[in-house]
């Protein structure tokens, strides 16, 4: 992570010719930032590496309940989703998550119903399987797997800038 100083920031106007004492807002025209710099991305976990994914992310002490958690949690919010094939997502920020892909036959959306919150709508199988994996994981910590808070926020932060961060955080809400 890079930090930057005031003397930092008067040095880089210095450099530019820039009046540091100038109107904010003119300053403030000056600084581009690469949004997709700071972008947390999923990549699809490569077959070859699907065996190291579940101890590596769950730890071995809780990858065989930690993954059958998940599918649990998916069954109990969504009734058209049974087993079938999942896929792993690695992502850059160190997080993870799971979801199922989609049969051909299937409609690329699943219908989701989380009881407690009152929840009850539909979402990509993406995005569903965010929902799945936050649950498991939330449900793992409150069952003293403090060691998986780290995985819960950083799939948290993924989902905050997810295309359906909204139906994501109206389901786990």
């Amino acid at each position: 992570m890079t930090t930057f100083n005031s003397q930092d920031a008067k040095d880089a106007n210095d450099a530019m010719g820039q009046d540091p004492l100038a109107e904010p807002a003119q300053a403030m025209k000056e600084i581009a930032i690469d949004v997709d710099e700071f972008s947390i991305q999923a990549s699809l976990v490569p077959e070859h590496q699907r065996m190291d994914f579940l101890p590596r992310h769950f730890g071995r002490r809780h990858l065989l309940v930690g993954e059958a958690h998940v599918y649990g949690w998916m069954d109990r919010l969504c009734t058209t989703q049974r087993g079938g094939y999942w896929e792993f997502y690695e992502l850059s920020n160190g997080g993870f998550y799971l979801a199922p892909r989609p049969l051909p036959e299937q409609a690329p959306h699943l219908h989701l119903r989380v009881d407690g919150n009152g929840f009850d709508g539909d979402m990509s199988v993406d995005a569903a399987g965010i929902v799945a994996t936050l649950f498991a994981l939330n449900y793992m910590m409150f069952g003293g797997a403090s060691d998986l808070t780290q995985a819960y926020e950083q799939l948290l932060d993924y989902a905050a800038q997810h295309p359906e961060s909204a139906l994501i955080d109206a389901a786990i809400d």
